[in-house]
């Protein structure tokens, strides 16, 4: 697997679980990422990291706009 963390602001796939987040930087050894659209980042160990397809990528936004327009 790839070690190293994609740029800041690209989409990544933590490969453990299958989330997409938007890369937002490195914390120590880690990637941080956050959910699209928002929400708590997680770290994700650089080779558990892959970089996120367009049809991931795309999904996991419009995901996140299916959930915040069901917020009160």
């Amino acid at each position: 697997m790839n070690s190293e963390i994609p740029p800041a602001g690209s989409y990544a796939v933590d490969t453990r679980n299958g989330r997409v987040g938007e890369v937002m930087g490195k914390e120590g050894p880690y990637a941080q990422l956050r959910p699209p659209l928002g929400g708590r980042e997680w770290d994700v160990p650089p080779e558990n990291l892959r970089p996120a397809r367009t049809g991931e990528e795309l999904s996991a936004r419009v995901r996140g706009l299916n959930r915040n327009s069901q917020l009160p």
